[in-house]
């Protein structure tokens, strides 16, 4: 359903100050990080799915602890390590000798919010079992299908993959990711106040919920209905063939890519309380939900250029749409 400029952005739902709520909630664990907090809260709205890549001891796990906390809905964590096995992430058939029938039992992707803790610990087999459950919401074992609860998030942490004992992630599961964000160390004034409050308590202990899961429904449909002028639709395919002629590429961006840009767009602009989608939210999401899914060619690679400032080079490029 796409709205006309002007309409509210949806019946009884603000999701400007609820998003704000939520995010508030959130910075109390994980201080000096705004922009981290707000990415994380638009991929949610976005019906999306976060990586978080970093050195260990940064707040990854505490980012994703905190955001589900603040949701009263399930949550399930998984410490990815390699002798994970699919199963235990998807979930087994096990036969019952009494009904003389097979009983399905659920994995820990069967929740609302799952943290994927350490996601390339694991051997590349079982990260492919997150696949069908990120793009399709669902999980098939021997032929049957499960829905999975709505909203469904995986927030994913991994270390760099120079780290000893990582696997790369395939190229599918990255770009089932909606965004990639790195946590980066906290400011000094950030770092002396964890100090002082977490020397004794643990602020994850203390942290209430202040939505639930059909809140965040409420808040996904109201973003949904945002308008998006074919303008703006037009600047998010340019950006995304331009990743697939660049020279420094050898891999572009998907059509999940583009999808995906325009939807974390629109919870962007709904977060900033706009019933619209201006090119500036595409141009301030591209790197972060298209530098991840890139793939460098070699001479790129031994430039030592990134994904990164590839795609800031083609927003210098692309021609950016006048008016609404």
């Amino acid at each position: 359903m796409t709205r006309t400029a002007g309409e509210p952005v949806g019946p009884q739902v603000d999701v400007a100050a609820d998003g704000a709520r939520i995010a508030a909630n959130v910075a109390r664990v994980v201080q000096g990080k705004d922009d981290v907090v707000r990415l994380s809260l638009v991929v949610l709205l976005a019906e999306g799915h976060l990586l978080v890549e970093d050195v260990p001891g940064v707040g990854k796990t505490t980012l994703a602890k905190a955001l589900a906390a603040s949701i009263d809905a399930s949550v399930r964590r998984i410490q990815f390590t390699p002798d994970l096995l699919p199963s235990d992430v998807t979930g087994v058939a096990v036969y019952d000798q009494e009904t003389r029938a097979f009983e399905f039992k659920p994995g820990a992707v069967f929740a609302n919010i799952v943290v994927a803790d350490e996601i390339n610990r694991a051997s590349p087999k079982t990260q492919s079992a997150l696949l069908e459950c990120m793009e399709e919401r669902q999980v098939t074992i021997d032929g049957v299908s499960y829905e999975l609860a709505r909203p469904f998030l995986v927030m994913a942490t991994q270390n760099p993959l120079e780290m000893e004992g990582t696997y790369p992630l395939p190229e599918a599961q990255r770009d089932r990711f909606t965004a990639r964000v790195s946590m980066g160390y906290p400011g000094r004034d950030a770092e002396l106040a964890m100090l002082d409050d977490r020397a004794t308590t643990d602020p994850l202990a203390g942290l209430a919920p202040v939505a639930d899961a059909a809140s965040v429904r409420a808040l996904v449909a109201a973003v949904g209905r945002l308008h998006v002028s074919e303008g703006v639709r037009r600047y998010v395919v340019d950006l995304v063939e331009a990743t697939r002629r660049s020279p420094h590429l050898r891999l572009g961006a998907s059509p999940r890519a583009g999808l995906q840009l325009l939807r974390a767009a629109r919870a962007s602009a709904a977060l900033a309380g706009r019933d619209l989608v201006l090119p500036d939210d595409v141009k301030d999401l591209a790197v972060p939900v298209l530098a991840h899914r890139l793939l460098l060619g070699a001479d790129a690679a031994v430039g030592r250029r990134t994904p990164e400032q590839v795609v800031a080079e083609l927003l210098a490029t692309t021609p950016v749409p006048r008016g609404r």
